[in-house]
């Protein structure tokens, strides 16, 4: 198979696997010539066996978050990278940040850095899927869900002094009554705690206690 195949057959996907590359073709060779397009700049390695076309020879740009659905499977974008996209939190994320039933980790890429944090599969819930503007879709959390599995997983989390520095914003978006249900299913002491602070935080009568 030569690179001009290649990017016939799959230029239009923003990733592929070696499956899709060239079904049926002896899966050692066609390791082989990944990697010396990977060497010389043609293809990008996400993880083993999942690959992009760079550019130019790619026609349909990557999207981070499709790309981080397809990285880990099953997962979807959560934690600040869902708050911010949502508007719930001013910063800029620099990774693009996952929940996974599978194990953590962290895959260093060209197209970017992208996280994935560890959940029970029974708290494996509350996102959704929408379609990008590649046309592709990818899962999100809802923007509740999105803050619970970050108040979940944060240490220290269930204190005034950690929320204030959150600087969660938009608070009119959020549905409290998804928050506390969502925290409920934690069943702990902790979200316990949470719950009793988002309270007050949301507050609109005392306005919050931020």
């Amino acid at each position: 198979m030569n690179y001009t195949s290649l990017v016939k057959k799959i230029g239009n996907l923003p990733c592929f696997t070696t499956g899709m590359a060239v079904p049926g073709e002896n899966p050692a060779q066609l390791r082989v010539q990944l990697a010396r397009w990977t060497k010389d700049g043609r293809v990008i390695r996400l993880r083993r066996g999942l690959y992009t076309l760079a550019e130019p020879y790619c026609k349909q740009k990557p999207d981070p978050f499709y790309l981080a659905n397809q990285i880990r499977t099953p997962s979807y974008v959560s934690l600040q990278t869902a708050l911010s996209w949502y508007g719930l939190i001013p910063e800029y994320v620099p990774a693009v940040m996952n929940i996974t039933t599978g194990r953590p980790g962290t895959y260093e890429t060209p197209l970017g850095r992208f996280v994935y944090r560890h959940i029970k599969p029974e708290l494996f819930t509350g996102y959704q899927t929408i379609t990008l503007g590649s046309g592709f879709e990818t899962f999100i959390a809802r923007p509740e869900k999105a803050l619970v599995d970050l108040l979940y997983l944060t240490p220290q989390s269930d204190t005034k002094s950690w929320l204030k520095e959150l600087r969660l914003q938009n608070f009119d978006t959020l549905d409290t009554r998804m928050v506390n249900y969502y925290l409920k299913a934690l069943g702990s002491r902790k979200s316990s705690r949470l719950e009793y602070l988002l309270e007050g935080l949301f507050s609109e009568d005392e306005g919050g206690f931020l």
